[in-house]
């Protein structure tokens, strides 16, 4: 198995609202650093696993929409708990269906994995993986 790496970050507001989470029940900020690796059996023609910078622009594309943004604001997202592996699935969701829709190239289409590590802080973090050509739906849905 071949992975490439890319990464970029976003600074969110959101809450938590159940007991569960203490005090971040309130309102908070969080600066996430995000990282994507695009996984394949074998290396193109070119010898790579994707083109790094389309993989680096469908990443900010990705996350330009919920970045600086209140996520509790966020229609998508009324009523859910917007957690660090809510948004790692939520991420890992678009950066598949771009990679299907030929956003990352024709050889991102031949991609078999994807994995969305969220990077709360040098201590904690959380991921989302999954098959890029399942059908089945989402990880953990």
């Amino acid at each position: 198995m071949f992975a490439v790496e890319v990464r970029d970050r976003i600074m969110i507001a959101h809450s938590l609202p159940d007991p569960f989470f203490g005090p971040a029940q309130n309102m908070h900020g969080a600066t996430f650093v995000v990282d994507v690796a695009f996984m394949r059996e074998t290396l193109t023609k070119q010898n790579v696993v994707v083109d790094i910078g389309a993989a680096l622009d469908v990443l900010h594309a990705t996350l330009k929409p919920l970045a600086y943004q209140n996520l509790d604001e966020i229609a998508e997202f009324k009523g859910k708990l917007t957690t660090t592996e809510f948004l790692a699935r939520h991420i890992f969701e678009r950066i598949k269906t771009a990679a299907r829709s030929g956003a990352l190239g024709e050889d991102g289409k031949g991609l078999s994995r994807i994995r969305v590590t969220l990077n709360e802080t040098d201590l904690a973090r959380a991921w989302c993986e999954g098959p890029v050509n399942d059908e089945t739906g989402a990880p953990g849905a």
